[in-house]
């Protein structure tokens, strides 16, 4: 656990800061710059949206307003958070109980002062809970304002409830408050010199005040042993993730051992950032899943494009839930929306252009890990598996221009944020090329094959025509016939790792100056040139020029392996490597020349306008992939065996692989290759 945690980041009230956010798997939480106060607190299908509450009193001053900083830890297990003011060391321990749709949470206050103090301390608190079992198809979650609220004398607690749904919050503490009103809990505390005292919190949320009076009051005289009951089942978690034959998912991710402790950071992050995604809710359609983002925008959303992105941790980690999420997505149209949502089944947000190359990509990568062959026979309604991968490799044809190359949409159907990038792209259309090849070498039809071969090869030629001679970057072809010049990571890193084998000598040179010159920051990147056109258009860093979502620089990483550029690859992941010092990597971060670097890491985007990026995304499974197919140079096939080909460079001689389960045999990998363990 100690290992996995931030860096102590101080802020306070009006920072550019992302707070840590927690889940227990069913749902989660985020904490704020307050000493105490929380909020996000989300167990689809109930929820409080982004409503704050237990919010720090002290001297009957809510506590943002005395303008003291807070240092904030974040833990997988728990949130730590810590102040000084007057001598008063303040600290606060927040967690999410075990199986509990619960926070709990314990406050500490220390007089270091020298003389005997009289400390008015409290916490204010109010609702917003809802229960909604309708589509979660808006980014925020809901919530209902004006909830009625209760004080129940017994159990010393605010009841909070729904008005138009059957959803309770029961808030309290512990000790008993010594005065109560509609909305606070407050103490009156004497500290002799050196003294120290505690009180603790306990938020239950439930369908009825019986359900929610039951869970509160197993907490809240024990919040202590509930802190210790947290941080065991999360170090049971953690050795899951690496352990075969575990009770926690279908499969299990390699162990690497290495003495460099950037890159076992990297990798350690990355499985962390999609295990952080998972979740569990009885009330789940869909049994367990993995949300996209977490903890403000997009609860019980998985979004195709970002679940894609991970999809390799997914076949190794989560095989049996890739497959069911694969199967769902077929029975969906994948020209409507851009994912699904786990408390109704439905389709949710709008078409992303994406979604037939991250069909294909997912499903060949289930197959080449799991060798699951026997699965492409298998019928989803009335079409099989293998009838419908050649239908998402085909499908850019209804997008076909005169010009021969699909036109992929609007601003919403790709990046949102990037004008310029718009209808005929070149990263789509070499996706389209690798999705042909991919359904080419599953098909046990040798002339089906020949022909997708023979049509990818013939769209090579047209994606050449966007290319810009000489710059190492492509146009973007409008319906007008206008070509705009786009200096974006999208086109580099998808055609370095779908079709790098087309590319001319010239071009991977091109490319990789490029990147250098005018994506490349110490510690993260740009999405979009600081030197391109569309920068007025937009803010946003996970796709402009202000940063870049956290698979970019992986995935950029990765194709520079691809295309021979080893130790500028490393040296990069190296750098990297610091931005993971704010827990798991978040939707964005700022490039760190444009936004200084958080204690040394390249800083998470704020989740409010005009950023809007969430605190975690679960694409950080692209930091495994780079890891496993550049570094190590893995190369899983579905019917040809597995072959690996080091690309150690500077990267530690020693490190090695154990446990990489490959079709039902487990292997280890080293600078040498590939050896079995069974």
């Amino acid at each position: 656990m100690e290992d996995l945690r931030s860096d102590a980041l101080t802020h306070r009230f009006g920072d550019c800061f992302n707070p840590p956010g927690l889940t227990n798997f069913l749902g989660c939480v985020q904490v704020t710059t307050d000493l105490t106060c929380l909020q996000c607190l989300n167990f689809p299908p109930f929820a409080t949206a982004d409503t704050p509450t237990a919010s720090f009193i002290l001297d009957d001053f809510h506590f943002p307003a005395l303008g003291q900083s807070v240092t904030i830890t974040w833990y997988p297990d728990r949130i730590v958070r810590e102040s000084v003011f007057q001598d008063l060391y303040l600290t606060s321990v927040v967690a999410l109980a075990v199986g509990k749709m619960a926070a709990v949470m314990k406050i500490t206050i220390d007089n270091r002062s020298g003389v005997h103090r009289q400390v008015a301390a409290g916490l204010r608190v109010q609702g917003g809970i809802t229960k909604s079992l309708k589509p979660w198809n808006q980014a925020v979650p809901p919530s209902e304002q004006g909830n009625k609220v209760a004080w129940d004398a017994q159990k010393q607690a605010l009841v909070f409830q729904a008005r138009h749904s059957n959803a309770v919050s029961m808030q309290g503490t512990w000790p008993a408050a010594e005065s109560v009103d509609r909305n606070s809990f407050r103490y009156a505390v004497q500290l002799e010199p050196g003294a120290q005292w505690q009180f603790y919190y306990v938020n239950a949320i439930s369908e009825n005040v019986s359900d929610a009076g039951t869970v509160y009051d197993a907490l809240r005289r024990d919040v202590t042993g509930e802190l210790a009951r947290v941080r065991s089942n999360w170090n049971t978690e953690l050795r899951a993730l690496f352990t075969p034959d575990n009770v926690r998912y279908s499969g299990e991710l390699p162990l690497l051992i290495t003495e460099d402790a950037d890159i076992r950071k990297l990798y350690w992050m990355g499985a962390l950032g999609v295990a952080y995604s998972k979740r569990c809710h009885p009330l789940s359609v869909h049994g367990r899943t993995y949300d996209t983002l977490m903890p403000r925008y997009w609860q019980s959303a998985m979004v195709l494009w970002d679940y894609s992105l991970s999809a390799s941790v997914h076949a190794l980690l989560d095989p049996i839930v890739m497959r069911a999420s694969l199967e769902r997505w077929m029975r969906m149209d994948v020209h409507k929306y851009f994912g699904t949502e786990y408390l109704t089944g439905s389709g949710i947000g709008p078409w992303y252009a994406v979604n037939d190359y991250a069909m294909v990509s997912m499903a060949h990568t289930y197959l080449r890990w799991s060798g699951d062959l026997a699965w492409l026979k298998h019928r989803i309604g009335h079409t099989s598996v293998q009838e419908f991968l050649p239908q998402y490799a085909l499908n850019w044809k209804q997008f076909k221009q005169p010009s021969g190359l699909a036109g992929y949409g609007t601003l919403y159907n790709l990046l949102e944020c990037v004008s310029s990038y718009t209808h005929e792209i070149a990263a789509l259309n070499a996706a389209n090329v690798f999705s042909m090849r991919a359904v080419a070498d599953l098909l046990e039809s040798s002339e089906r094959a020949r022909q997708l071969r023979q049509e990818a090869t013939q769209l090579i030629a047209h994606i050449q025509e966007l290319y810009v001679d000489g710059k190492g970057y492509w146009r973007a072809r409008h319906p007008d016939g206008t070509m705009h010049e786009v200096r974006h990571c999208y086109d580099l890193l998808t055609i370095q790792n779908t079709i790098p084998q087309d590319l001319t000598t010239s071009q991977k040179t091109e490319i990789t100056n490029f990147f250098k010159r005018e994506l490349q920051t110490e510690t993260w990147m740009h999405a979009l040139s600081p030197k391109d056109e569309d920068v007025l258009f937009s803010v946003r860093p996970d796709h402009q020029w202000t940063g870049a979502y956290p698979a970019w620089p992986p995935e950029t990483a990765r194709g520079l392996y691809r295309i021979g550029e080893v130790d500028l690859a490393f040296s990069w992941l190296k750098s990297l490597a610091r931005s993971a010092n704010q827990g798991p990597f978040g939707q964005a971060h700022f490039a760190d020349n444009v936004i200084a670097p958080d204690e040394g890491g390249a800083r998470k985007s704020p989740s409010e306008m005009p950023y809007i990026n969430d605190w975690l995304s679960s694409s950080s499974g692209s930091w495994v992939t780079v890891i496993l197919e550049g570094i190590f140079g893995l190369h899983p096939t579905p019917k040809k065996g597995i072959t690996a080909r080091p690309q150690f460079g500077e990267f530690d001689p020693k490190a090695e692989l154990i446990g990489l389960r490959y079709q039902g045999k487990r292997f280890g990998v080293n600078c040498n290759g590939i050896f079995p363990l069974d």
